[in-house]
């Protein structure tokens, strides 16, 4: 599986031992060690996923992160970072980050998650080039854009899986563990709580069109609702 990652980190040893393995896997690994070099790499290089250390010299890799996604929403980023903070997951999956590790990490782990972004970025436009109207809305989830009449954004891979999953299930209660498995993988806590991250992300994307809901159903699941005119 051959993809290029973009790697900020600025522990020399730590970085040098996983670039390393994840050359093992057959991974392009750039690496750099603060976050200017980290911004000028990114847009010197195609890059297929962003690993980024929050705690960086020079620019943050909060800051970082809000770049990049301001000039690129395909990409995915995820955070690896000693803050643990629960506030601290939730504001870098604010700020568009896909998913967020705290070290010490399993480097298994890792190479998992990047792994699943990659297959999902490789085998959504070749599986599915579904259009979805929702109320005002045309959804284009192979081209991961939500547009209306004037204006058209682009939502980031997770964000467009997560909608097309509510889409293709319009009207249905789908359960949260259902969601947290077909988006991550995995149905623990924390990603519960990035899973409320997104659905709040998507609802403001939604939110020019009064009558789409995305429900919250109670210890239960979420339900994408469109109310008839």
């Amino acid at each position: 599986m051959s993809a290029t990652i973009l790697y900020v980190e600025d522990d020399d040893a730590l970085r040098f031992v996983t670039s390393d393995n994840l050359e093992r896997e057959h991974f392009v690994v750039i690496q750099c060690k603060d976050g200017e070099e980290a911004l000028h790499l990114f847009a010197q290089h195609k890059i297929d996923i962003c690993i980024v250390d929050i705690m960086l010299p020079k620019i943050d890799g909060f800051t970082v992160a809000q770049r990049i996604r301001e000039s690129n929403t395909e990409v995915p980023i995820l955070f690896l970072s000693a803050k643990s903070l629960k506030e601290d997951r939730i504001y870098g999956l604010k700020l568009g980050a896909d998913d967020y590790i705290v070290k010490p990490f399993s480097i298994e782990e890792l190479i998992l998650k990047i792994k699943v972004f990659i297959k999902r970025c490789n085998t959504i436009p070749a599986q599915q080039h579904n259009v979805y109207n929702i109320g005002l809305y045309r959804f284009d989830l192979h081209n991961q854009q939500l547009s209306t009449s004037d204006k058209t954004a682009k939502l980031t891979q997770r964000e467009a899986h997560l909608l097309g999953y509510l889409c293709r299930n319009q009207g249905q209660i789908v359960k949260r563990s259902e969601l947290l498995n077909e988006i991550w993988g995995d149905d623990d806590y924390f990603l519960g709580r990035s899973l409320d991250v997104f659905i709040s992300r998507l609802r403001r994307h939604l939110n020019a069109d009064k009558s789409i809901a995305i429900e919250n159903i109670h210890n239960v699941g979420f339900r994408l609702c469109v109310a008839l005119s």
